[in-house]
């Protein structure tokens, strides 16, 4: 689609806009490093945690079908991907720092537990009524956990030692400070990059969620002639009714995201024109979204919304799975409070720094849906 307005980059050979969060005005890291030769920190950032062991987890984590239940479905690792996907393409026509999207968009599932939101919420409840200050679960804050603590990779420091934007990410992602971490100031806005993920983890989780209901035959095509976005894009081809059910499904799901990245470009386009931001601190100063939808496309994506939340989330079989799922977290969770020595060493050594109680919430939130259920098989909890 081409560009509607001129946005001003800065001059030279620099093509960001003066809002975008360069390199070279990182806040840097907890712990310094030296320069790399030829990748920025945001790159460093990014290999960092495609190489973490939190990252691999992703495969056999939950996005709405618990692992095991078909080859085809979403798992946190193909979401998380297909975030990635369309956060650089919206910051590349955007003029912003593709290279901080990317890694922002690539940690944003790190704090998931399996079993997805549900497992979420049964251990968000189970924390909260263990010790409620810690401030229960939250696996934004969780995220952030991950790579300042949990993952060891390095003989220097512990975690992964991101720069301070991408760390920010998890806390203006919505993470609050359950996880005992809370070094960054309250009520700013999130950089430009970090905008362009939320809502390309919206576009994503919208489209292939749609997606793998209408393949997994949860959802049926009748049903979605309620939905004005399903509307206009099967309307948008004289020959889309006569597609098989297979191609249709594709077809559409392709142009959703066609339609919804489309649209935010051009939506945030005219804001930042707008607002006319100097610098990245004038963005975190600043109230109101920028990378947004338009009020017409923002009101079809709440329709969906909504619509999956009744009709795929929330259908028996879907429940059925999930309920049995968030039994067996629970009784992990409450095996190691019992008995903390069931861990392995380094959550026994977390027990110690910060409660049993934190620890065993570490240890059953990095587990993947797989181990999960065997660990609930061995320990026949």
């Amino acid at each position: 689609m081409a560009k509607s307005f001129n946005l001003r980059p800065v001059s030279g050979k620099d093509s960001l806009l003066p809002a975008a969060m360069r390199p070279s005005s990182s806040r840097g890291r907890i712990h310094p490093e030296a320069s790399h030769a030829f990748r920025n920190p945001f790159q460093r950032d990014r290999d960092r945690i495609l190489h973490s062991a939190s990252f691999r987890r992703l495969e056999y984590k939950t996005q709405v079908f618990v692992n095991g239940e078909g080859d085809h479905y979403r798992t946190r690792l193909t979401h998380t991907l297909e975030v990635a996907q369309i956060s650089r393409t919206i910051a590349r026509e955007l003029c912003l720092n593709e290279d901080l999207a990317e890694a922002v968009a690539l940690a944003h599932d790190l704090g998931h537990t399996p079993f997805g939101h549900a497992g979420e919420r049964r251990l968000d409840t189970l924390l909260r009524a263990a010790k409620p200050e810690t401030g229960g679960f939250n696996h934004n804050a969780q995220g952030l956990r991950v790579v300042d603590i949990l993952e060891i990779r390095y003989s220097a420091f512990p975690g992964l030692n991101l720069t301070y934007e991408t760390r920010e990410a998890f806390i203006r992602h919505g993470g609050a400070a359950c996880n005992g971490l809370s070094d960054f100031p309250p009520n700013q806005a999130p950089l430009l990059e970090v905008a362009t993920t939320l809502v390309a983890d919206d576009i994503a989780y919208l489209a292939h969620d749609l997606d793998d209901g209408l393949y997994s035959h949860t959802l049926e095509e009748d049903a979605l002639g309620t939905l004005a976005i399903w509307r206009q894009v099967s309307q948008s081809d004289p020959g889309f009714a006569s597609l098989s059910p297979s191609l249709k499904r594709l077809e559409a799901i392709r142009k959703i995201i066609d339609l919804l990245v489309g649209d935010v470009v051009e939506s945030s386009r005219e804001r930042l024109q707008e607002r006319d931001f100097a610098s990245p601190e004038a963005v975190r100063e600043a109230s109101g979204d920028t990378i947004s939808f338009s009020p017409g496309t923002d009101a079809m994506v709440k329709e969906l919304k909504s619509f999956l939340f009744k009709h795929f989330y929330q259908s028996p079989g879907i429940i059925a799975v999930m309920q049995e799922a968030e039994e067996q977290l629970e009784s992990l969770f409450t095996a190691f409070l019992r008995q903390p020595t069931l861990m392995p060493g380094e959550y026994q050594d977390l027990a110690r720094d910060w409660g049993k109680e934190r620890a065993a919430a570490d240890y059953v939130s990095g587990m993947t849906d797989r181990f999960a259920q065997e660990e609930f098989r061995r320990l026949k909890v």
